[in-house]
């Protein structure tokens, strides 16, 4: 009896540790998130990401989603799922993404599913970044609206078949300044809804 109750013990331990890592690595459920140790206005980072000092949490993630983190001397990445209103990222809603100038040497917004991958579409337009606004005429003032059909003219982002998604903003060779201090420093896009399901 005493023998199979400590079988039963290991084989319960076993499958509560494989349904945590699994968790951890984001291969079933939400998947464990980055630390969110920096919040601002909505986008979040965990500056232990691509650094010996990043949990196994993490790791993990970082590792499943094939982020390939770089040092935050190299690149930085925020993260937001909503609004600016605090609302969660829809693919049924149209946005407008706008902001200015970014303290590093180039920058990109990219937009993921809710499995934090690219949406499964052939739009080729997942993403924004500083090239695209410098031909906008501004890279210090520039905008794009992200919505499942693309508009007739301007800057868009297909949220086509990307359920409740997010945005993930990275920059390139950050100034030292944003590294010392993000949450003084990032100047932060922002996410306006326009319409949701057809209404205003």
């Amino acid at each position: 009896m005493r023998s199979l109750t400590l079988l039963m013990g290991g084989v319960l331990g076993l499958a509560a540790g494989a349904v945590t890592a699994l968790s951890a690595a984001g291969m079933i459920g939400s998947g464990a998130s980055v630390g969110n140790q920096i919040g601002v206005n909505g986008w979040n980072s965990d500056w232990t990401i691509g650094s010996p000092a990043a949990n196994p949490w993490t790791r993990a993630r970082v590792a499943r989603h094939g982020l390939l983190a770089l040092t935050k001397e190299e690149a930085v990445y925020f993260t937001t799922n909503v609004d600016s209103g605090g609302n969660r990222l829809s693919e049924d809603c149209t946005y407008e993404v706008s902001g200015g100038d970014m303290p590093g040497q180039w920058w990109s917004i990219t937009l993921y599913d809710a499995t934090s991958y690219l949406p499964r579409n052939k739009d080729n337009a997942l993403s924004f970044d500083m090239t695209k606004a410098a031909v906008s005429g501004d890279s210090a003032a520039w905008s794009f609206k992200v919505a499942a059909e693309g508009p007739q003219t301007g800057n868009w982002v297909s949220s086509h078949k990307a359920g409740d998604f997010d945005m993930t903003l990275r920059i390139y060779k950050p100034t030292p300044e944003l590294i010392a201090d993000p949450e003084g420093v990032l100047p932060t896009p922002s996410v306006k809804r326009l319409t949701c399901g057809g209404d205003a």
